[in-house]
């Protein structure tokens, strides 16, 4: 590992070697060609973060920018493969990091629930109650702005809904790694992710119809169903792959079990294609109470479930692998998902929005999700300090509410409103999230929680 990350390490001088070339070529006028020397200045200093103690923590943002810049370079390739619109592979995406997730969950990181009410409590009502709030008050604030020439008219109520959008989503999962890192209360930070994620079939599509709903159309079921196909179904999914994974029961590691679950998948994965209808089934009351329920979230996890299970085998039964072999996958497959969905996101906005327009109001989109994720950070902290609960809780509320489900967000904003313009803030927020809880997180490690830190817990 040393060694690996000591050859990282003279990526340094690549990237210096690229950034002086990209200041060249701008100050010479060469701006056509600057895509790929701006593409190799974000990948080798992404290379270079990853090998680096501290900074390997930004790595991720680093790579969404080498992602973004290649998809602003050569955009036409993120658009279309053949007849394949790329915008259908968002939820997929999203699909495979929600099962991600279900599988570091258990049925046991529910039990804070009733061991620690008030905790829960506290965060659940936080999320749903400041960041909506905030994103309401920020986008509005913005559309009225253009009547005194604040904000550009190229600021539509489509971009602007984004905002509110973010908001009403629940906790993504970076939040638990921040907490992790500050020194706080991860226990909670967990259930309250999974709480807001598992109420988020309800509570988004209400809030976005309440908050958003005068600056785009929202079908309340169509969402609800696309949340449902989207997010829980792949958690669920996880769950079960939890149990393959971590269960410790010998019954997991014997070669012919794991091959029945393999083949039974497989198999199902197979009929369901075959035999399912697109619509499992549909509810017609007329708009905007009109929406079907896919079958792509139940293929799709009975899909990643037998490849779970397949692993499983070939890694720890087979090649006698290290137990916890999905822990170093998932990171890295989450990574690259995400940066795939913001890089087809830049493309999407590129090709409906006109360069002018985009430049013109991102500063605007850059400045409300700063000034969105900040509220989070803080007024959930003092929230929960009201609620009179310990440091260490604070801290995981403050993360809980500052840090949204940008995916989520992202994919509604394609699938269901139908929107490149109203999915640019989320692709900004997510990466905006992990540099600014990165640095929070950094800060609170540097002041530990005292063993006499007073509150509830």
């Amino acid at each position: 590992m040393r060694k690996k990350n000591s050859f990282l390490g003279y990526f340094k001088f690549v990237f210096v070697i690229c950034l002086a070339v990209v200041v060249l070529m701008i100050a010479t006028g060469r701006r056509v060609w600057l895509g790929p020397p701006v593409i190799a200045m974000f990948t080798a200093l992404a290379l270079y973060f990853t090998s680096h103690p501290f900074l390997r923590r930004f790595a991720f943002t680093i790579w969404v920018f080498a992602f973004v810049s290649v998809s602003i370079a050569y955009h036409g390739s993120f658009i279309k493969w053949g007849n394949y619109e790329l915008k259908n592979s968002i939820t997929p995406l999203i699909q495979i990091i929600m099962f991600g997730m279900g599988t570091t969950l258990s049925l046991q990181d529910f039990s804070q629930v009733f061991k620690r009410p008030w905790a829960i409590f506290v965060g659940f009502a936080a999320q749903f109650f400041i960041m909506p709030l905030t994103g309401w008050a920020l986008a509005n604030s913005l559309i009225l702005g253009k009547a005194s020439g604040f904000t550009p008219e190229s600021f539509t109520p489509e971009i602007a809904a984004g905002i509110v959008l973010i908001g009403c989503c629940p906790s993504g999962v970076a939040s638990n790694v921040m907490t992790y890192l500050s020194g706080g209360d991860v226990a909670v930070s967990v259930t309250v992710t999974s709480c807001t994620t598992l109420a988020a079939p309800f509570m988004t599509p209400v809030l976005m119809k309440i908050l958003g709903g005068k600056l785009v159309e929202v079908y309340l079921l169509k969402m609800m169903f696309e949340i449902i196909n989207m997010i829980i179904v792949p958690i669920i999914a996880g769950l079960l792959a939890n149990r393959i994974l971590y269960s410790g029961h010998k019954v997991f590691h014997r070669g012919w079990v794991l091959s029945f679950i393999t083949a039974t998948g497989i198999l199902s994965t197979v009929l369901a294609m075959r035999f399912v209808p697109t619509a499992i089934f549909t509810f017609s009351k007329g708009q905007p109470y009109e929406a079907s329920f896919p079958r792509g979230g139940i293929i799709f996890g009975m899909a990643l479930l037998s490849v779970v299970a397949l692993s499983q085998l070939v890694i720890r039964v087979w090649l006698k692998g290290p137990e916890r072999w999905m822990d170093g996958v998932l990171p890295i497959v989450s990574m690259l998902g995400i940066c795939c969905i913001i890089a087809v996101i830049t493309a999407r906005s590129i090709h409906d929005i006109s360069g002018e327009e985009l430049r013109g109001v991102l500063p605007y989109l850059f400045a409300a999700t700063m000034i969105h994720n900040a509220v989070g950070y803080l007024l959930g902290y003092w929230m929960a300090r009201a609620g009179r609960l310990n440091e260490r809780v604070c801290r995981a509320v403050a993360f809980e509410v500052g840090m949204q489900n940008g995916g989520m967000a992202s994919g509604l904003a394609m699938n269901v409103i139908k929107s490149s313009a109203t999915a640019l803030a989320p692709a900004i927020f997510g990466p905006w999230q992990n540099v600014s809880g990165s640095i929070l997180a950094t800060w609170w490690h540097r002041k530990p929680v005292s063993v006499s830190s007073h509150g509830r817990t």
